[in-house]
């Protein structure tokens, strides 16, 4: 059984890193190594107690988005009783299932060599560059995009919107939701960011920065919550007490929520490749220094 402090430690990173483009399981792998804390990344109640955190993530995601995922839902009834779709909402609702059925499948089938990943913290280290590679050649493509845009409207961009002319989530298709679906996959890896991943193929696909992680966002919230109440009961006699599991999932859905927000905030006229720098860093000292 994992101790309380520890839990409470995951909780809190968990929360920092889970919609942060760096990846919550493979920091969970990866970072209480390397500052020394006596820890068994293949204890049985390790996978459970992080999806009992994830509990805690995916409640503050529905309340940050609390207004889409009302309208979402509406949405999503409205077309299945008409069997078209007729407006924004609907069209979203779909989009979000469509994105969501790639992950769901394929993680169901590959759960058991998956899960033999996560108690290895120098593949975690691997995945962990692989993940700064993603995002910086995301933002290298943009880059890329944006001057070719430029030349061709032979217009100044202005800097205001990050990356003026292009889209919103509206301006998806539906095979371009089922594509960012599919790189959601990658997440299902120690070190491969869920958000991180989501938002790299969200830029390739024409969207703002924002747009790209409100998008992330959106179809990471029923996998997160899935994950959470699907793994909790096979904590079994592992189970944290009441007090701690309720204590943990609240601080992890407290510190996402702000980290949601400081995100959004800062992708107004951020890019990634802080994060890109910052997960090869850690995947660089976890090779090094975890043996």
């Amino acid at each position: 059984m994992l101790g309380a402090g520890l839990i409470l430690f995951l909780a809190a990173l968990q929360g920092v890193t889970e919609l942060f483009p760096v990846s919550s399981l493979g920091h969970a792998v990866v970072v209480p190594r390397l500052i020394g804390l006596n820890f068994n990344e293949t204890s049985p109640a390790f996978v459970p107690v992080l999806a009992l955190l994830h509990i805690g993530t995916a409640a503050a995601l529905l309340f940050l988005y609390r207004r889409d995922w009302v309208r979402i839902i509406r949405g999503f009834i409205r077309a299945a009783v008409r069997g078209r779709i007729d407006d924004p909402d609907q069209r979203l609702a779909i989009m979000l299932v469509v994105g969501t059925i790639p992950t769901g499948i394929i993680g169901f089938l590959l759960q058991d060599p998956l899960k033999s990943l996560f108690g290895d913290p120098r593949a975690a280290s691997v995945f962990l560059i692989v993940n700064g590679g993603i995002l910086f050649a995301a933002e290298m493509f943009r880059r890329r995009d944006e001057r070719r845009r430029a030349v061709a409207s032979t217009q100044v961009l202005a800097h205001e919107e990050d990356d003026p002319g292009y889209q919103g989530i509206d301006g998806l298709s539906l095979r371009t939701a089922l594509i960012v679906g599919f790189f959601q996959v990658g997440a299902l890896l120690p070190g491969i960011s869920r958000s991180g991943i989501t938002m790299a193929a969200g830029l390739v696909a024409g969207l703002r920065h924002e747009e790209a992680a409100r998008f992330a966002f959106l179809l990471a919230t029923p996998i997160i919550l899935a994950a959470g109440l699907l793994e909790v009961p096979n904590l079994g006699a592992d189970a944290p007490t009441l007090g701690v599991g309720i204590g943990a999932a609240a601080l992890a859905g407290v510190v996402a929520y702000a980290s949601a927000r400081f995100l959004l905030r800062y992708l107004r006229l951020g890019r990634l490749d802080p994060f890109a720098y910052y997960c090869a860093a850690l995947g660089a000292a976890g090779l090094v220094f975890i043996h």
